[in-house]
């Protein structure tokens, strides 16, 4: 067999390079997608945890005087007051102080008033008054003025790379002896985190309780019967999540369906208290992802041989043994596949806990939806965000450490 010339050859690797290029462009608007809706967001996310220059702009002069102070147990010097001083006369003469009022807050409880109050007194000072009396006129505005503690707080705010949000996020908080510590006023993000897994495990076993016989009954169905009962399982698709979650506010209210049917019959004498509850979060999630349970389910039970099962029954094993030995292990992949599905959706979930839950049924969703809807601290929120990514890759990687990612099948 004759070998290529160096022209055939030539020719060749130019034909193979111009398939990748076409197959490159082909992808092309894929990759661009993917950049702009998924790496994008969560680079800015991640990049936003750490990344606050608010403070260091509104009070540049003050930050670089705290840098000399050593002493944290006792007041910044003299000069280090009056440079504030005079910035915080700027900031209220250029209306930024209510800025710098509710970055304060955030760093000390309680400073969004005292900042506000404290820069329209020194704001009425002209420039000979601020300068001889404008220390005395901050700290005689409030108390606060004259706590080191408060001063410590400025200067970590006044960083422009930091990882305190990451603390507050895990209810903890940098004290300047002692070091990280637990948060003595508030202990809610770590509880919140742990009542989300723990309601979002519940919607996932619940899911595979009722999605697990319903997709072996759809996969033991002649294919007419099965693709029309499949319909039904899609139904709630075609629904819009809206009205699904709020049919489930008629149903669980006080006077709402369940309680009167089950007052009408006489079961109970007075209604039970299920809305906005956790109760009602997991029922109306369960409802709405039960689907992505019972799809992954169905494709593989589908694909299984029925010979496997009458083999074992026909050599003498019971019905029951011989499930769970043989017609079980075979639908694992479907089951991990729905069971991953239901867990990182019902993780992030947002508008049901919202609508149903109440402040008992919350999520961590809901608290960094109000960090950037209401609160304005998209840092926090950033931070929360990226921890339970965090914590999403991590349960995926002990998925992948024990199961196998590779043994998932969505179809």
């Amino acid at each position: 067999m004759s070998s290529l010339t160096t022209s055939e050859a030539g020719q060749a690797a130019s034909a193979r390079r111009k398939k990748r290029v076409a197959a490159f462009l082909f992808v092309v608007p894929l990759l661009l997608f993917i950049l702009v809706t998924f790496v994008a967001p969560i680079g800015t996310m991640l990049w936003r945890s750490v990344y606050h220059p608010t403070v260091a702009e509104l009070i540049p002069q003050t930050l670089a005087e705290l840098e000399r102070w050593d002493d944290h147990k006792q007041l910044p010097d003299e000069k280090t007051l009056q440079v504030f001083a005079s910035e915080l006369h700027g900031l209220n003469q250029q209306r930024l102080s209510g800025k710098l009022s509710e970055e304060l807050n955030r760093a000390y409880t309680g400073m969004s008033s005292v900042v506000k109050a404290t820069a329209r007194r020194v704001g009425r000072l002209d420039a000979q008054a601020l300068q001889s009396q404008g220390v005395q006129t901050l700290l005689e505005a409030h108390r606060n003025w004259s706590k080191p503690e408060l001063w410590y707080a400025i200067e970590r705010a006044g960083k422009v790379y930091t990882y305190d949000y990451y603390l507050t996020a895990l209810d903890l908080e940098m004290h300047p002896d002692e070091g990280i510590q637990a948060r003595q006023d508030t202990q809610i993000y770590l509880q919140l985190y742990s009542k989300t897994l723990n309601m979002a495990l519940v919607i996932t076993l619940l899911c595979a309780l009722l999605g697990y016989p319903l997709a072996y009954y759809l996969a033991g169905l002649p294919s007419n019967r099965a693709n029309l009962l499949l319909v039904l399982v899609l139904l709630p698709f075609w629904t819009s999540l809206l009205v699904r979650t709020t049919s489930w506010i008629a149903l669980l209210q006080t006077n709402g369906v369940i309680n009167s049917f089950l007052m009408g019959i006489g079961l109970i004498s007075q209604p039970f208290e299920m809305l906005y509850t956790s109760f009602a979060t997991v029922v109306a999630m369960t409802h709405i992802l039960l689907p992505f349970m019972i799809l992954p389910l169905y494709s593989v039970m589908r694909g299984i041989d029925p010979s496997y099962m009458r083999a074992a029954l026909s050599l003498g094993d019971k019905p029951i043994p011989a499930f769970v030995r043989i017609y079980f292990p075979m639908t694992l992949p479907g089951l991990s596949a729905g069971a991953l599905l239901v867990f990182i959706i019902s993780v992030g979930y947002y508008i049901t806990p919202a609508l149903v839950g109440g402040t008992d049924g919350q999520m961590i969703s809901n608290i960094i939806a109000f960090h950037m809807q209401r609160s304005n601290n998209w840092e926090l929120a950033a931070a929360l965000g990226s921890l339970l990514l965090g914590l999403i890759l991590l349960l995926y990687w002990v998925y992948d450490r024990f199961v196998g990612a590779s043994n998932i099948k969505l179809g």
